[in-house]
């Protein structure tokens, strides 16, 4: 069921500020709910927000040396290392699309331009063992179990996520979605980024102290005032564009999403953290898969802490020849196909080619002039 948010003092302050300043809250998903319930939260959540906090997930329980601790040590530890040492892992810009540049990365974002305030490592799912031995090099073989029993354990919980929306939608396979990353060739991957601490004065309160001014530079980026909040862009605006994303970081403050205030208008919301939890965002081909049903959201992240942000985040996606169409239960008459067939590597392609912030599924939109008649016969 829906729950609400943790309330710790400075989550308790954010909150307040964002009531009295009507702004849209971030909806929190207890998976452990009763199933009928909890299939209908989720595809509520993801249809009207395209994002939820996931908790009581069951994935990082307590254990001698859960993979998600054991993962969170050796790559901060790898980030802790000399820029020299670092970069034997960097990986290698791809020669024709679709491209993925796997390995080490710092401050360059994909292929067009497009730059932020982190480092970070960029790895395939189905290929822990890519780079390992440059990334942990004591025990190459080890950094490869750990990030693979990670990778096993939130496939699971982004399949069963899968799965409930399917059956809040009410589709005739609940599978449909689980089904394409589940494939042997899925081209699913795994992205732990790191962004260096902002501020150079370290005091005790001062954490609380910047996500209080977030929270109002947030009201002045609704009337038109700083968007940022005064923090510099660690990873800029943008949209995810595989099937399903979910994110674990540490405590440190600095994802915003975008989302609609009580007057219809788009605002930047601060995503408080919490290092227990999972945050999920519906991506493109999700959004085309269901005939723009499910929304996919678009967000950032500022680095304004004073500490560093680690975040880990599984990014669910089909195999390069899958073909993404709208399903049959999400076209009829009175909502026909929003988006033309084509596959993931196509989709893959296209995205290299853009900014970052760029909307590109409009790219793939049905125009006035093309036949929608066979999607439609297949509700008749």
């Amino acid at each position: 069921m829906v729950v609400p948010s943790s309330t710790t003092p400075a989550r308790q302050e954010i909150a307040t500020a964002a009531a009295a300043l009507q702004l849209p809250a971030i909806p929190t998903v207890d998976m452990s709910a009763p199933r009928g319930l909890l299939s209908r939260q989720v595809a509520r959540a993801c249809a009207e927000q395209g994002f939820f906090r996931a908790v009581n997930h069951g994935v990082l329980v307590p254990g001698p040396a859960p993979a998600a601790r054991q993962l969170d040590a050796a790559t901060a530890a790898f980030f802790a290392l000399p820029a020299h040492e670092k970069q034997r892992a960097r990986g290698v810009q791809g020669q024709g699309p679709p491209s993925s540049p796997l390995g080490y990365g710092c401050r360059t974002i994909g292929f067009s331009g497009d730059v932020g305030e982190l480092e970070y490592l960029l790895l395939h799912a189905n290929d822990p063992a890519y780079k390992a031995a440059s990334i942990h090099a004591h025990d190459p073989k080890h950094f490869s179990c750990v990030v693979n029993e990670y990778v096993e354990a939130v496939k699971q919980l982004a399949c069963d996520i899968l799965d409930l929306l399917g059956e809040g939608l009410g589709l005739e396979d609940p599978r449909s979605f689980s089904k394409l990353i589940t494939e042997p060739d899925s081209d699913s991957l795994l992205r732990i980024n790191h962004y260096p601490p902002s501020c150079t004065v370290h005091k005790l309160d001062h954490d609380g102290q910047c996500k209080l001014k977030g929270t109002a530079c947030r009201a002045k980026a609704g009337n038109g005032g700083n968007p940022t909040g005064g923090g510099r862009i660690g990873f800029g605006e943008h949209s995810d564009p595989q099937i399903l994303s979910l994110l674990r970081a540490n405590d440190v403050d600095g994802l915003q999403v975008l989302l609609p205030d009580v007057n219809g208008k788009e605002v930047w919301i601060q995503v408080p953290a919490d290092s227990s939890a999972f945050f999920v965002n519906v991506g493109d081909l999700l959004q085309a898969l269901t005939n723009g049903k499910l929304l996919s959201v678009r967000h950032r992240v500022i680095a304004s802490a004073c500490r560093p942000r680690l975040s880990t985040i599984y990014f669910a996606a089909p195999p390069l020849h899958a073909r993404i169409s709208a399903l049959p239960e999400t076209v009829t008459a009175g909502s026909p196909r929003r988006y033309r067939s084509f596959t993931w590597a196509e989709y893959k392609t296209t995205m290299y080619s853009l900014r970052l912030s760029h909307s590109r599924l409009d790219l793939f939109c049905v125009h006035d002039d093309d036949d929608n008649s066979s999607d439609v016969s297949k509700e008749k």
